[in-house]
């Protein structure tokens, strides 16, 4: 047995903790440049705290998921304004432009020299500037991945920035910044982060560690999901979805993703669609065709047990078969009313374009087992 595992510097959890963010990024930097979403009024109280300190603050908004472009201008804001630190506020977009421009503060070259796929693909030399990462969804885990998802409108395609030199200095999760997220985005988010559990547990390259995460996180998602949608002020909901969250990027950190993040990324690199949102719809079908193949070719194979124990976790039945826990995952999708791919812009035209995309994408060579051009085809027919 031989695994690593990879964590920023620090993580602190829990709720009121971002009143402790002004000591921390004090002892990173003296001027932060702050990455929020697209309101960056939200973050003010944080600015606040951080002025409070003694720290300059210089605000950088991310309207949608971050583009290369926006984080080539990030980085010449944070230079123009004298920043020796970043800070990533909001959700896995904010966190994401972040970490990318604080790698590429401290590392020489374009953007493009250190991107897959579209770019050269060099691995970053040197250290990023400081990070500190504050959530205020809870579904991407990002604050504790070393990976930047950036969208290249020119190849319509999301590459990752990837190195452990990306993960944040610390990360900073306080589930009381995700109460006021509305029901919508509290069951995309939170279906991400379920799925982000599932498919590390599944993959092809899981570890003790993660198989203990991605359990514990399962648990917690099961019973807190559907309470956080209905009541968005319920500490304890709020808090399990935090730490599922949490849990949920540090397995896929250490582990492997599949399947459906390997569809996610070409889908959202061509349409408008949020990332949560789009593993959402994918989720209950891409595990059906995992099952299908698995039982087909590889009957005997572990992956197998560990989609019946994730059933298990999720039905609270040790007596339920895989099939179970897909049965369980398509009725919260429904009792959620998550939309369909096609509320998004796609269509059948496009899923030749698409299968071709996904089976080269990195998340996929995590899944489980190999799925044929047919097996990935009727998959986005079903989720459409």
């Amino acid at each position: 047995m031989r695994f690593e595992l990879a964590t920023p510097n620090r993580i602190l959890f829990g709720p009121g903790t971002l009143k402790e963010v002004g000591p921390l990024a004090r002892g990173l930097g003296s001027r932060a440049l702050v990455v929020t979403g697209q309101s960056a009024a939200r973050a003010s109280r944080m600015v606040e705290i951080l002025a409070g300190h003694g720290l300059g603050t210089t605000r950088f908004p991310v309207a949608g998921e971050p583009t290369t472009d926006l984080v080539v201008q990030g980085v010449a804001r944070a230079r123009a304004e004298g920043c020796d630190l970043a800070i990533g506020f909001g959700g896995g977009s904010a966190l994401d432009a972040a970490k990318a421009i604080a790698a590429l503060l401290s590392n020489e070259g374009e953007l493009l020299d250190y991107l897959e796929v579209i770019g050269r693909g060099r691995p970053l030399t040197q250290v990023a500037a400081p990070c500190l990462a504050i959530p205020t969804t809870a579904g991407t885990g990002t604050e504790v991945t070393r990976n930047a998802v950036l969208v290249s409108p020119a190849h319509r395609v999301k590459v990752s920035l990837r190195s452990p030199l990306l993960l944040p200095r610390v990360a900073v999760v306080d589930p009381d910044l995700t109460r006021d997220l509305p029901p919508a985005l509290t069951a995309s988010t939170g279906l991400d982060a379920l799925t982000q559990l599932i498919e590390p547990y599944v993959c092809n390259r899981p570890n003790p560690v993660t198989d203990a995460l991605c359990c514990e996180g399962i648990r917690r998602v099961r019973r807190s999901l559907r309470r956080a949608c209905e009541e968005g002020g319920d500490p304890a909901a709020r808090e399990d979805m935090a730490l599922a969250s949490l849990f949920g990027g540090l397995a896929l950190a250490n582990a492997g993703l599949g399947a459906v993040h390997g569809f996610a990324a070409p889908i959202g690199g061509r349409f408008a669609a949020p990332h949560g949102a789009v593993c959402a719809a994918l989720l209950p079908h891409v595990m059906t065709a995992n099952l299908q193949a698995l039982q087909g070719r590889q009957p005997d194979g572990d992956a197998l047990r560990r989609y019946a124990e994730v059933a298990r976790l999720l039905t609270e039945d040790t007596a339920a078969n895989a099939e179970a826990g897909v049965a369980w995952v398509r009725e919260l999708t429904t009792a959620l009313e998550v939309p369909s791919l096609r509320a998004y812009g796609l269509t059948r035209a496009d899923l030749g374009a698409l299968v071709a995309d996904a089976a080269q994408a990195s998340s996929m060579k995590a899944n489980p087992i190999l799925l044929t051009q047919d097996e990935l085809t009727q998959t986005l027919e079903q989720a459409l």
